[in-house]
């Protein structure tokens, strides 16, 4: 294959850390990208040189170009972490093949993009080009997090931005294994959708009454684990309602409010914990064959129809900068950067 020496990207305008905790939402992305040729990256040992086909966005990727993600931003660099598409070059078996991946050295969003070649994942004919261009962060991250409420032996758990693409992942996967979700969201219109896909009990946060539902719901299933992704003081607050040996696992941060904690010595005679939670870190600690075990379940549920992707929009690569930050801002559906036009 002949490649070029030039790609489009969406590059980075910063390097490092911003010192903000704004939330993962962004009305205008010039203030932190431009959209660029650049060269085209060439793999070293290890790397992979990818066409990118479908570039996934998301929570992460917005917290990283803002400069408030746990990985400094790199000036020049493309972003983006996650997308599916053809390995053209590497020291690799899967030249040819179709695989997901997480980027490694030069993002996503992108025509072009670098990843380990140890971390490619091959994709099945039959998964769509969606699913597997979003398979990683929020598939995984379910099977990781269902590993803990499994861990706890618990009736049920409790998960708060329970409408999100992984939180639907989540109590799709409850469903599946008899264990009750007890799901919290901030819109009351989104109850319906997820006592349908399976929750248990669906606690509106804006509600007045709010703590008391949940409350109700602990005494008739007492949970375990507490899976959060806002970081409000609303999660404090679930966390301090539920009963001893509850652990509060901490995975992002949807809210700039930071939660008061006002009942500390629950952790000391009521034996709670806090703990959070990062996708690379628990792909270490449990192996390569826990990964690939999650990725053919993955696959499996997204071909079966168990699990579906909801898509918000699709967004050419040219018109990102004008166009993402209006996907982005439609509630409960995935968005994409289709760098092929």
């Amino acid at each position: 294959m002949t490649l070029p020496t030039s790609m489009k990207a969406l590059v980075q305008l910063h390097d490092g850390y911003a010192g903000t905790q704004t939330g993962p939402n962004v009305s205008d992305l010039s203030p932190f990208l431009a959209y660029q040729d650049v060269p085209l990256p060439k793999p070293a040992e290890g790397k992979a040189l990818i066409k990118v086909l479908l570039a996934a966005v998301n929570p992460s990727d917005i917290h990283f170009i803002k400069g408030e993600y746990g990985q400094p931003r790199v000036k020049g660099s493309p972003a983006g972490f996650e997308a599916v598409g053809e390995v053209v070059a590497g020291n690799t078996p899967l030249i040819g093949k179709r695989v997901s991946f997480f980027a490694g050295g030069s993002g996503t969003w992108a025509e072009y993009a670098l990843a380990d070649v140890t971390s490619l994942v091959p994709c099945r004919p039959d998964l769509a080009e969606v699913d597997a261009a979003c398979q990683l962060v929020n598939p995984l991250t379910a099977i990781a997090m269902f590993d803990l409420v499994k861990e706890s032996r618990a009736e049920s758990f409790v998960l708060n931005a329970a409408g999100s693409q992984l939180g639907k992942y989540l109590i799709a996967l409850a469903r599946d294994n008899g264990v009750a979700p007890i799901a919290v969201v901030r819109r009351a219109e989104q109850a319906a959708e997820l006592r349908d896909l399976g929750a248990h009990s669906v606690i509106v946060s804006t509600q007045p009454d709010a703590l008391d539902q949940a409350k109700t719901a602990f005494r008739a299933l007492p949970p375990a684990i507490l899976l959060d992704a806002v970081g409000d003081q609303f999660t404090a607050d679930l966390f301090f309602a539920m009963p001893k040996h509850s652990t509060w696992v901490n995975y992002g941060k949807l809210s700039g409010e930071a939660p008061c904690l006002t009942e500390l010595g629950q952790l000391i005679f009521m034996n709670k914990k806090i703990e959070g939670f990062w996708l690379t870190r628990w792909i270490k600690q449990v192996g390569a064959d826990r990964v690939r075990a999650g990725f053919v379940e993955i696959q499996e549920r997204f071909v079966s129809g168990a699990w579906k992707t909801d898509v918000a929009g699709i967004v050419p690569l040219s018109e990102a900068m004008a166009r993402l930050p209006e996907v982005l801002a439609i509630p409960d559906g995935k968005a994409f950067i289709d760098p092929r036009c």
